[in-house]
């Protein structure tokens, strides 16, 4: 076994052994060295000349590389931003249907001194149900008055108002939210026309 070693270790030169071939070949006249094409390449990487196209494709290959992970390192941060941007969507479009609930029970208050304890329960919950869905990005959308807007607003009817100008909203049936800029869900509202 370390015959063949040696055999082996002897029939392969290393790129010192030709550098220093060449040396001594340059020193006695031009005379020509033949290579192979292992010990050329390892004669290459030893020392790479500026003019050697493997050495400026390695280094473009590099390049390119570093700008591929670069970008990927830089949409990996962009979806995860996002991902905590709206990763409450479910569950915040869920909660929607309790809004609607306490807006409509604020909406159709009894008259009397006995509800007024029970009223104000029910506002208090409301506002604070708000908050707590402002605080996470949601925003309510849809005010009587403002333009109608097919981005945001979803008419379900048209009203005759002779105080308003057309294409204003003039009743919010059901309010719409915007989560951090994006639609979750559009208001519901009638939309004002002119008078026939």
């Amino acid at each position: 076994m370390t015959d063949e070693l040696n055999k082996a270790a002897a029939t392969v030169r290393t790129a010192e052994a030709v550098e220093a071939e060449a040396e001594a070949v340059s020193t006695d006249g031009p005379t020509e060295i033949e290579l192979t094409e292992d010990e050329l390449q390892a004669l290459c990487r030893d020392r790479i000349c500026p003019q050697c196209p493997v050495g400026a494709e390695a280094a473009d290959i590099r390049l390119r590389a570093l700008a591929d992970l670069d970008n990927t390192r830089k949409r990996m941060e962009k979806e995860k931003i996002e991902f905590r941007k709206f990763a409450a969507e479910k569950i915040l479009a869920d909660l929607l249907p309790v809004v609607d609930n306490l807006d409509l029970a604020l909406r159709y208050v009894p008259e009397g001194e006995v509800c007024k304890n029970f009223v104000m329960g029910v506002e208090m919950t409301h506002k604070a149900f708000l908050e707590v869905l402002a605080n996470n990005g949601l925003v309510p959308v849809g005010e009587r008055g403002e333009a109608f807007s097919p981005e945001c607003h979803e008419a379900v009817g048209q009203d005759e108002c002779h105080d308003m100008d057309e294409g204003l909203v003039t009743q919010v049936v059901q309010r719409g939210y915007m989560l951090n800029g994006r639609l979750l869900r559009p208001a519901k509202t009638m939309v004002s026309k002119k008078p026939e």
